[in-house]
């Protein structure tokens, strides 16, 4: 890709483009004329983004210098990864996880070092703060870290490489721990509570008093923008939520509003429901329902001046728009 005048405009090149959070991450570079987006994808997509330069590319490991994958890139912003899976095949999921998310960004970020690359922006996770804030103050960016599962551990293994790659290098290094991402087109257990109230379906979470942080898509997308150039955010960790903690009885509530499908919630004990779960072999399940994962984004707005775009029941209310959408209603 050619860029036109680089005082003007900044190379930046993505991992992890078709993905929930690359797409609109892209979507966003390609629309403003300061970035020039080029994206590693494993598979060309069907209808590609305005403005934004598509290269296919095998494992992270192989991609090289002599790939011109960094050529006249300023910024790398790094997404890809193994996930957390919930349902396990591998025979060594730490080493499977390793291999990726850390290995594999390790190479990347080499790579990118030996191009001249300025700033590399890891997407981590919170799973590397640990799972549950039950009975403690909310998690911060420079506390010590306490992963517990595979994905978390593999993620803070990665943001150790980074760190020690920045020391020896110059690489500048932004690591980025989002909680619970939402918003439009998102999977898994979020969508499924929008199904349940859709459907009128009556839920026994009308007594959960946890608190629980989550990022709404747009959010993360502005601060992982606002990092590209940020000078404050060279070498630092952030945490990135919405500021706007709500217990699983409340956000079934505003998710029933903006559906417009008010929620029937009924007042049954946490304690009953963990203990149901647990019975029922899905204690993980009902951590995350019954349980408090806080951030303190207090950091990032600080030093960053960063505030959310969208509060949370702007957010909400895309979200549930789009799930209508799709579902023809």
């Amino acid at each position: 890709m050619a860029l036109q005048g680089n005082a003007q405009r900044t190379g930046v090149l993505t991992t992890g483009g078709s993905g929930f959070v690359g797409q609109v991450l892209l979507q966003r570079l390609g629309q403003e004329a300061r970035w020039a987006p080029r994206a590693l994808v494993r598979q060309l997509p069907g209808q590609r983004l305005a403005g934004v330069e598509y290269r296919l590319f095998g494992e992270l490991a192989a991609v090289d210098v002599a790939s011109g994958h960094f050529d006249q890139v300023d910024t790398v912003i790094h997404l890809a990864s193994r996930v957390h899976v919930m349902h396990e095949t591998a025979a060594d999921p730490l080493a499977e996880f390793r291999r990726v998310n850390v290995q594999g960004t390790l190479c990347l970020a080499r790579a990118a070092v030996q191009a001249g690359v300025r700033r590399f922006i890891f997407v981590s996770s919170i799973k590397v703060n640990g799972e549950t804030t039950d009975g403690r103050r909310p998690f911060t960016a420079d506390e010590s870290p306490a992963p517990s599962d595979p994905y978390g551990i593999s993620k803070r293994e990665a943001e150790d490489g980074l760190r020690l790659l920045a020391a020896e290098t110059g690489l500048e290094v932004v690591i980025v721990r989002p909680v619970l991402v939402y918003g439009p087109g998102v999977k898994a257990n979020f969508r499924s509570m929008m199904n349940w109230l859709r459907k009128g379906v009556p839920l026994p979470f009308g007594a959960i008093h946890n608190k629980r942080s989550l990022v709404a898509l747009d959010n993360l997308v502005d601060l992982l923008v606002t990092c590209i150039d940020h000078p404050a955010a060279a070498n630092q960790t952030f945490l990135a939520s919405d500021g706007h903690d709500l217990s699983t009885t409340e956000l079934l509530q505003r998710l029933g509003n903006a559906l417009g499908k008010p929620a029937r919630l009924l007042p049954l004990p946490a304690a009953w429901l963990k203990g149901a779960a647990s019975l029922a072999g899905k204690g993980g399940l009902a951590q995350r329902l019954c349980g408090s994962l806080q951030v303190d984004i207090g950091k990032t707005r600080e030093l960053l001046g960063w505030q959310p775009p969208l509060d949370v029941d702007q957010a909400l209310r895309a979200t549930a728009l789009n799930f209508l959408k799709e579902q023809g209603k």
